[in-house]
């Protein structure tokens, strides 16, 4: 009987907590060309390699700098450690992210995984 009447309380007390829109993920493995758009006259991208990362496991990322840690909070890219320390992403698919300018909105720099 009081493991039953401890199952309920659990459950009730889980019920009774919001759901989290903004759980916290991982993004893909491997290697994230950015780049930013070109124009119809040239190139159609421009690459930025200083911008380029490579996403590794455990939220750790690493570039020609060095390395660090992210976090991916919802749709949100964050780094929290290392040379890009403080740089914005907003997820806009599966491998592909986009700068978050910091008024919020979505800026230019395009990032996709190729690997």
């Amino acid at each position: 009987m009081k493991r039953f009447l401890l199952f309920g309380l659990c459950c009730a007390a889980a019920l009774a907590s919001p759901v989290q829109a903004d759980t916290l993920k991982t993004m893909p493995h491997g290697p994230y060309q950015c780049a930013l758009p070109g124009d119809a006259a040239s190139e159609a991208w421009i690459p930025q390699e200083r911008e380029s990362f490579t996403i590794a496991r455990a939220s750790r990322y690493r570039n020609d700098e060095g390395r660090g840690t992210y976090i991916l909070k919802g749709d949100e890219l964050t780094f929290t450690a290392g040379p890009k320390n403080g740089e914005r992403l907003r997820r806009t698919g599966t491998n592909e992210l986009r700068e978050i300018n910091e008024d919020g909105s979505t800026g230019r720099l395009i990032c996709v995984r190729v690997g």
